[in-house]
C-alpha cells in the first residue's frame, strides 16, 4: 500500500466496523494446565544474559497467561535505554513440549489479538503440544507503543492526496511524510529509531529462551514473513517449525516493491470485477474491463472534487483507495466493495469512508485502535531506507499506470515514502537466506493482493531450506481461508514435521 509494505486485515474486525452483525467464527478449546517456565541459563549473546534470564511475573488474561519482557531499546548498547514487550502464552490442551509463536504481518498488527484467533484455528494435532505465542512487537499494541501524530493530525494524514499532480501538491505530501517521522521521533524520542525488524527479531530470540524452548517455532503471516525470515537468518540454528505464509520478498526495493503491489492488487480487483459482473446488482455493469475503468473514473473525480462521507467528513481519493484496497484482501469483503461502489456512484462517499477506518483501525469516536498505520511506515523506513529520487518515481510512473490504472499512479508515487524519513536506520534487512535452518514452509495465494504470489516463489527460492505451497485462490493469505488442503498440510508440518511435497498445490 502507499507508504506501506502489508497489513493483515481481518474480515470479523471490518464487518463489525462497518455495522454488520457477525458471530464467532471458532470454537472454544479448553486449555491445559501451565508451568511457569525456566529460562535457559545459557546460550545469551554476550552482554545480553541478564534479558535472557530475567525473572518473569505471570497472570491470568483472557484465557491465557501474560507477562511483560524487559529489551534492550539498542541492542548495541544493553545497557542503556529499555522497552517493554508484552506476550500472552494459551497452553496447550496436553503435555506441552513446544511454543509455536504466531504473527499477523502489518508491521504493526497486534501478535496479542492474532494468538487469540490462532489458538483456535490451529489443528487439534498442533495444540495437544503446543503453546501458542504472541508477542506484541516492540512500539505495537501493547508492547510500549510508538507514538507519532495525534489523532486528528493523522485523520488528515490518511486523507492526503496518494498521487500528488503538481508541485505544490508533491511537496504538501512529501513534507507529511517527513513530519510523521518527525513526530515518532519528537513523540517516542530513542524507541523511533528502534523498532526494526532486525531488531523485533532479537526479542523473539529473547522471549523464546525465556519460555525454555531451545527452538523458535513460528506462523508468521504477511510481514510475519519477513520478520520469521529475518529470524531465520540470525538465529538458524534456533529455527524449528516455521510457516511463512502470504510471503514478502525481502530483496525487493521500494519500486519493485510497490510496483508487485501494483500487480497484486489490480489482479484482485480484476476478480472481483468478474465476479460484480455476473450478479443483477452489480455497479461495475455487465463489463469487467469496463467496471474497473469507472473505479478508475471514479478516483480521478474525487482527486478533482471529494464526495460527502457523512458526519461532517469527506471522501478523498486517499480515503477512497484504502477503502477499495481494504476489501480485496479478503473474498468474503467483496460484498461491502460492491455497496461501497453503489453508494459512490451515487455520490455518497460515506460507504468508502467506513472501510477506509476499517483498514486503519479508526473507530467512529475519531481515535484509533492501533498506531497500526503510523507504525509501518517507521519499520518499513528504518528497513528499507530510501534513496530515490521524484525523478526515479516520475519515470517509472507510466508502467505502474498501465498494470494498473486503478492503484498505480498512487503506488508509485508511495515508493517513495522513505526518501523522506527523517530517521537514520542502523538495521537494514540483512540478505536472507537462513542456511543451517531445516525445512522451512513457505506458502503462497495465486491472487494474493497485498503479497502477490511470486513473492512466495522468489522466498522460497532465497531460503536456502524453502519449501513452497501454493494456494490458488482469492484474498490474503492462505491458512485461515478455509481450504482444507492447506490447513492439513500447515498442521501436518507444526504437530509432527511432516514436509509438504515439493510443488504442492491446493
Amino acid at each position: 500500500m502507499t507508504r506501506a509494505r502489508t497489513t493483515l486485515v481481518l474480515s470479523v474486525v471490518l464487518a463489525l466496523l462497518v455495522g454488520v452483525a457477525v458471530y464467532a467464527a471458532f470454537a472454544t478449546r479448553s486449555s491445559g494446565g501451565f508451568d511457569e517456565p525456566t529460562p535457559l541459563k545459557a546460550g545469551a549473546p554476550e552482554g545480553l544474559s541478564s534479558f535472557y534470564t530475567q525473572d518473569l511475573t505471570w497472570s491470568d488474561c483472557d484465557g491465557g497467561r501474560c507477562a511483560w519482557v524487559t529489551v534492550p531499546i539498542d541492542y548495541d548498547e544493553p545497557d542503556g535505554a529499555t522497552t517493554r514487550l508484552r506476550m500472552v502464552v494459551y497452553p496447550a490442551t496436553g503435555d506441552s513440549t513446544r511454543s509455536v509463536f504466531v504473527n499477523p504481518g502489518g508491521p504493526g498488527g497486534s501478535a496479542i489479538d492474532f494468538a487469540a484467533t490462532m489458538k483456535s484455528s490451529l489443528g487439534d494435532d498442533v495444540r495437544r503440544s503446543a503453546d501458542v505465542v504472541g508477542v506484541d512487537p516492540r512500539g505495537v499494541g501493547l508492547s510500549s507503543p510508538l507514538t507519532c501524530l495525534s489523532d486528528k493530525k493523522f485523520d488528515a494524514y490518511a486523507a492526503g492526496d496518494p498521487d500528488p499532480d503538481d508541485a505544490a501538491e508533491i511537496a504538501a505530501s512529501r513534507a507529511a511524510g517527513t513530519a510523521l517521522g518527525e513526530a515518532c521521533l519528537a513523540n517516542s524520542g530513542e524507541l523511533a529509531a528502534h523498532v526494526s525488524t532486525v531488531e523485533v527479531a532479537r526479542d523473539m530470540d529473547v522471549v523464546r529462551a525465556l519460555l525454555g524452548r531451545r527452538t523458535l517455532d513460528w506462523f508468521g503471516a504477511s510481514y510475519g514473513t519477513e520478520l520469521g525470515a529475518v529470524y531465520a537468518e540470525l538465529f538458524p540454528d534456533k529455527v524449528g517449525r516455521m510457516v511463512l505464509d502470504g510471503a514478502v520478498d525481502p530483496t525487493l526495493g521500494p519500486v519493485e516493491s510497490s510496483f508487485a503491489q501494483a500487480q497484486g492488487f489490480q489482479r484482485a480487483l480484476a476478480a472481483y470485477a468478474a465476479d460484480c459482473v455476473t450478479s443483477d446488482d452489480c455497479p461495475l455493469g455487465d463489463d469487467a474491463d469496463a467496471g474497473v475503468a469507472k473505479i478508475a473514473d471514479l478516483m480521478q473525480q474525487l482527486d478533482a472534487k471529494p464526495l460527502p462521507g457523512g458526519s461532517g467528513r469527506e471522501l478523498t481519493e486517499g480515503l477512497a483507495f484504502y477503502g477499495v484496497a481494504v476489501t480485496l484482501y479478503d473474498k468474503e469483503t467483496w460484498p461491502y466493495l460492491t455497496q461501497a461502489l453503489t453508494a459512490a456512484f451515487k455520490g455518497d462517499g460515506s460507504v468508502l469512508v467506513a472501510l477506509s477506518d476499517a483498514y486503519f483501525e479508526r473507530k467512529p469516536d475519531g481515535t484509533y485502535a492501533s498506531n497500526g498505520g503510523q507504525v509501518i511506515s517507521a519499520v518499513n523506513c528504518l528497513d528499507s531506507p530510501g534513496g530515490l529520487t521524484l525523478a526515479d518515481v516520475e519515470k517509472q510512473t507510466p508502467r505502474f499506470v498501465e498494470e494498473s490504472p486503478v492503484f498505480g499512479r498512487a503506488l508509485a508515487f508511495g515508493a517513495l515514502g522513505c526518501t523522506d524519513w527523517p530517521i537514520e536506520s542502523a538495521n537494514p534487512l540483512p540478505q536472507i537466506d537462513g542456511k543451517g535452518a531445516p525445512p522451512i514452509v513457505v506458502v503462497g495465494t495465486t491472487r494474493d493482493p497485498a503479497t502477490p504470489y511470486e513473492s512466495a516463489e522468489a522466498l522460497a527460492e532465497q531460503l536456502d531450506s524453502g519449501v513452497l505451497l501454493t494456494r490458488d485462490g482469492d484474498g490474503h493469505t492462505a491458512y485461515l481461508s478455509g481450504n482444507s488442503c492447506i490447513t492439513r498440510a500447515v498442521d501436518s508440518y507444526l504437530a509432527d514435521g511432516t514436509v509438504p511435497k515439493a510443488v504442492t498445490t491446493c
